[in-house]
């Protein structure tokens, strides 16, 4: 009851639900796609209590809440029956290819970050404990908490297929059971460097002598398999969706409805499962490797170019939601190079967000100022 009023508001001056193509949140703002954007009232909405401010970017109209907007989120779904997992969206709604690229990331990573923020913060605490003797490696304590906070990176794509299967409208089960086939035991076991450790003797190598040289230990009808790690990966289970996206439509008209509950499924797992081994995987993974090796470069050739680039332009990429570009990047450093220096550059723009509102709450005497002292008034003090 407490958002009914502000719900129904928003919905009013959205255009009305018949309006709405889809919504989704993030962790301060509700992302509409709107079938016409001229429809929504945007400098009401903007100036009406409880709502931050609009913003219309990525092809997306971002409504900011604020910290409780999954509570406003829930009421929306309530009052008007959309969902993020009835409507998952059009990803090709239109606009440029860079509106097209963030609605895709955003979508992707948003409903993940709560999950990976926590996650992250319980391995902080283990570092920290470890670290001060508080907690043994080798105690009980230490090996439930660590595999609480390892389980979200470690089955990553797992996840991943669950949100690239809502964005890609693809069965969300269909796609979790792709990615849990990737990071499944035997199949980690057979990572190239598990194998080597292992003294495992390859059946042959592929591109000896260059990068992308590759022991082959197992083959697929044949066909010989790289095998690479997949847990905590990102691209690969991403591509695979999206071929899933493709395949599975084919098999659905193909196969009469009598059997289509099973053999769908059936179909496009044979199909897509394969075909990510032996071609997306690998491929992806050597991209991902060098998207990671080319952020660290830029990082090398200048540092405080690269701090004084991503800090000072930070908060401008949050406020119109385009920083999203960014995430899959640090992601994959993560994962690759097992650090990332990219989004660290970042918190210059949160240590200079401390200082303003530090600033705002010294210089105000009234506890409710106008809405210039709010956001806008915020935005301005943090970009000096």
């Amino acid at each position: 009851m407490k958002y009914e009023q502000l719900v129904k508001l928003i919905i009013e001056k959205i255009g009305g639900k018949e309006n709405v193509n889809s919504v989704v949140h993030c962790t301060t703002r509700l992302r509409f796609k709107l079938k016409d954007e001229q429809k929504a009232d945007t400098d009401f909405l903007k100036n009406a209590d409880g709502i931050v401010t609009v913003v219309q970017s990525g092809g997306q109209y971002q409504v900011v809440i604020g910290n409780h907007v999954s509570d406003v989120y829930a009421e929306i779904v309530k009052q008007t029956g959309l969902s993020e997992q009835t409507e998952a969206g059009n990803v090709d709604n239109g606009g440029s290819v860079l509106d097209k690229a963030i609605d895709l990331i955003s979508g992707i990573f948003a409903p993940t970050l709560g999950l990976l923020a926590s996650t992250g913060m319980i391995k902080g605490f283990l570092a920290i404990f470890t670290t001060f003797g508080w907690l043994a490696t080798d105690s009980g304590t230490y090996i439930i908490l660590n595999a609480l906070g390892d389980s979200f990176f470690y089955f990553l794509p797992i996840m991943l297929a669950y949100t690239a299967s809502k964005k890609f409208k693809v069965n969300p089960f269909l796609g979790m059971v792709i990615g849990a086939t990737l990071v499944y035991p035997t199949i980690s076991a057979m990572a190239p460097l598990t194998m080597m450790a292992s003294d495992a003797t390859p059946l042959y190598t592929l591109f000896s002598g260059t990068i992308f040289e590759s022991p082959i230990y197992i083959t697929f009808l044949g066909i010989p398999v790289i095998m690479m790690n997949y847990t905590s990966s990102v691209i690969p289970i991403i591509l695979a969706i999206w071929l899933t996206s493709k395949v599975e439509p084919f098999f659905k008209k193909l196969i009469p409805d009598v059997v289509k509950t099973f053999l769908v499924p059936f179909c496009a797992a044979l199909v897509v499962v394969p075909l990510t081994f032996l071609v997306i995987g690998p491929l992806s993974t050597w991209l991902g490797t060098a998207i990671g090796a080319g952020s660290l470069a830029v990082y090398h050739f200048s540092p405080i170019l690269a701090g004084v680039i991503l800090g000072g332009l930070w908060q401008v990429l949050v406020v119109f939601g385009l920083h999203w570009g960014l995430v899959p990047v640090a992601l994959l450093n993560l994962t690759t190079l097992g650090f990332d220096p990219i989004l660290v550059l970042t918190g210059a723009a949160s240590f200079a967000q401390i200082g303003a509102v530090l600033g705002v709450t010294l210089r105000t005497k009234k506890q409710k100022k106008p809405k210039v002292w709010g956001f806008q008034r915020l935005f301005q003090v943090s970009s000096v």
